[in-house]
Parts: structure tokens; C-alpha cells; sequence
């Protein structure tokens, strides 16, 4: 058997601990909501702040499956009926990037403009109609 010194033991206990137990601290995400009722999204151009990694949180308030698709943000997401997806999207430049429903292209449709980070989109610009069900927070431009 081979006898390790005692400070080896506190060396690798200490090791252990900072990785089991660190503490990271991550900001919180701006979080922004899309509606899909009716095969339309709500809101159909959304604002996001540019250089800055987002949240988008998707409910599909239809009956039927959709899969939100965008080339242009490089992202993909079956979302069944009445069901909440999550898609991370960013850190984007400024511009506008387009995104649609594949089962529904034609009325699923709408965009989103990242904008100047020096501008407050941490407030909703609009209000969001009740009957979408969003949360007060969400932000929602038309």
C-alpha cells in the first residue's frame, strides 16, 4: 500500500470543493415571448438588443404541431400544440432576421430586428392583446 502524505489529502479536498461547490453567478438573461395562435406569431417583429446572447420563449396557442425555423438565426424547434419552447439565440449584430412556421409558411411568418444596444428594450414597447396569455413582462412590438 502507498502512503500519501496528510497534505496531499487537504490539497485534493480543497480541489474537490472548489469545483463540487463554486458558486457561479450568471446575469439573467433578457427573456422575450412570441405567441403562435391562429398559425400567426405574436408579435410579428420582435426587438432585441444587439451583441447581447437572448432567451426566446415561444407558446404555440394552436391545436396543431409548428416548427419555428429561421435561416437566418441558424435555429430550428418542433413546438406541439400548447406547448412553451425555449430557443437561445445572439449574440447578433444589428439588422433584421427573418423566421416562419414550416407547417404554415405562408401566414406563420415575422421578424427580428436587433437594434442599438444603447437603446432600453428591458421595458415592454407595447402592450400584448389578453387573449395571447403572455406574461406582463414579455416584451411585445408589433
Amino acid at each position: 500500500m502507498i502512503k500519501v502524505p496528510f497534505v496531499y489529502y487537504k490539497l485534493i479536498l480543497l480541489i474537490n470543493l472548489f469545483f463540487c461547490y463554486s458558486v457561479t453567478v450568471e446575469a439573467k438573461r433578457p427573456e422575450f415571448h412570441l405567441a403562435l395562435k391562429n398559425n400567426l406569431f405574436y408579435p410579428a417583429n420582435l426587438v432585441i438588443p444587439s451583441n447581447k446572447k437572448v432567451k426566446l420563449i415561444i407558446h404555440n396557442q394552436d391545436d396543431s404541431v409548428e416548427e419555428f425555423d429561421s435561416f437566418d438565426l441558424n435555429r430550428e424547434k418542433v413546438i406541439f400544440p400548447n406547448q412553451i419552447a425555449t430557443i437561445f439565440v445572439g449574440p447578433l449584430p444589428t439588422g433584421e432576421y427573418h423566421f416562419f412556421g414550416e407547417y404554415h409558411p405562408n401566414s406563420a411568418r415575422g421578424k427580428v430586428t436587433v437594434i442599438d444596444i444603447g437603446v432600453d428594450v428591458e421595458k415592454p414597447l407595447l402592450t400584448a392583446p389578453q387573449s395571447l396569455n403572455l406574461k406582463e413582462d414579455s416584451q411585445y412590438v408589433n
